[in-house]
Formats: structure tokens, C-alpha cells, sequence
């Protein structure tokens, strides 16, 4: 047991420590010590519109840690219903702390990062761009549909397709459309490709708290006090007793 102990108490450090993305979403890293031992000095307007960033930070990392006291997480990557139930933790942890999903954090990048884009191709490539650094996969081959279809509409106009270009805009719409009914891909089906997005990745993180685990187990087991203890299964550690 205290072999689990320990080891419980380093997976709590790390999974606590992904809950950092609470910070990163606000754009704002605030040093702690900045509202201690000052109470002498005047107070500014910018200094209580930080010590507000600071107390919603921190009421949101702490509706997240109470959330992940009440709920049982299992290491078990290769379960369906462990990954589904990793996902609706982690979902109801970014509605209490009012975060991105994955899907529409790349909604969010898309409209950010093209708005300023004048040309289909180089709206296509962004598209690209943000998709490989988000480490997404096209299993489908859409991405290389819609660049046939740019090239196919480019070619009937003899031009460069502009975006401002609406007569030329609604031709690639109609290409993308043939192609995704190619595909089998339709509009009443996005939910369902955003709740499989979201699946794949809670499968995917739940692979890496799974490896620190077996990682850290096999490095506690090389200590002297442990070396006649069993190692635990990684499904049955509870990591809610440890916070």
C-alpha cells in the first residue's frame, strides 16, 4: 500500500499539473507573491483587475480539482467505457471552467488565423497547417478532396480563386459537396465526429497518464523498500484518495 501511496502522490503532481491549460486559456500567468506582504502600498485599478484574473484562475483550477475528487478515473486506454468516462470528466471540467472543447478550440484558430487570409489556397493550407499542429489525422483523405476541387474550379475560372470572389466561392462549395458526399461525410453527422474527436483524444491522454504511471511504478520499484512489494494493477489506483 505504501508502494501505491507513493506513487499515487506523483500521478496526483502530474494531473493536476495538465490542469495549467486553466491558466493558459486566460493568456495570464500571475505571481502569487505580487498580492502578499503589500497591503501597505495604494492600490491601483490594474492592480485589482489582476488580483480578479487571479481569483477566477483560481476558483476555476479549484472546480476542476473538486470535480476530480468526486469522479473515478481508470487507466485503461484499451476500454471504451474508461475513455468515454475520462472524456465526460474532462468535459464537465472545461463547462465549469469555461474552457475549449478540442473542436472548438480549432473553430477558434480557424476563424483567428484566416480571417485575414485573402485566397482559397492559402485558406486551404492554413486549414492544413492548423490541423497537423493539432496533431489531427485525415483518415478520409478530405483534405486532398478539397485541393482537387480548388484545382478543378481554378482551372474553369483560369484564375486564382479570391474568397471575396463569391460566384467563384459557391462553385468550390458545390465541388466540396460532391466530394463529401463521396466521402460520406454530411452535415447531420458533425456532432457525431466531434464527440469522436474528443473520444480519441481522451483515449490518447489517458495512454500517456497510463505510461507515467507504469513509468513511475517501475522506478519506485527499484528502491530498496520496495523491492519485495507487488506492483499494483495501474487500473486499480484511485488517484481521488490522494487529493
Amino acid at each position: 500500500m505504501a508502494y501505491a501511496s507513493r506513487f499515487l502522490s506523483r500521478s496526483k503532481q502530474q494531473l493536476q499539473g495538465s490542469l495549467g491549460v486553466l491558466q493558459q486559456q486566460h493568456n495570464a500567468i500571475i505571481p502569487v507573491r505580487a498580492f502578499a506582504k503589500e497591503a501597505a502600498r495604494p492600490t491601483f485599478k490594474g492592480d485589482e483587475m489582476l488580483k480578479g484574473v487571479f481569483t477566477e484562475i483560481k476558483n476555476k483550477f479549484q472546480a476542476a480539482v473538486d470535480i476530480l475528487r468526486k469522479e473515478k478515473i481508470t487507466l485503461a486506454p484499451e476500454d471504451p467505457a474508461a475513455v468515454k468516462q475520462y472524456a465526460n470528466v474532462m468535459k464537465t471540467i472545461r463547462q465549469k471552467a469555461d474552457m475549449f472543447s478540442e473542436s472548438q478550440r480549432i473553430k477558434y484558430d480557424i476563424e483567428n488565423e484566416t480571417k485575414e487570409i485573402p485566397d482559397a489556397r492559402a485558406y486551404l493550407l492554413k486549414l492544413k497547417d492548423i490541423r497537423t499542429r493539432r496533431g489531427l489525422t485525415d483518415e478520409l483523405g478530405a483534405e486532398a478532396m478539397m485541393f482537387e476541387a480548388l484545382e478543378k474550379v481554378e482551372k474553369d475560372i483560369k484564375k486564382p480563386l479570391l474568397r471575396s470572389d463569391k460566384k467563384g466561392m459557391d462553385l468550390l462549395v458545390a465541388e466540396f459537396e460532391k466530394g463529401n458526399k463521396k466521402l460520406g461525410i454530411r452535415k447531420e453527422d458533425l456532432p457525431k465526429y466531434e464527440e469522436n474527436l474528443e473520444l480519441s483524444i481522451a483515449k490518447a491522454q489517458l495512454d500517456e497518464l497510463k505510461s507515467d504511471a507504469l513509468e513511475a511504478m517501475e522506478s519506485q520499484k527499484k528502491k530498496e523498500e520496495f523491492k519485495d512489494e507487488e506492483m499494483p494493477d495501474v487500473k486499480s489506483l484511485d488517484i481521488r484518495n490522494f487529493m
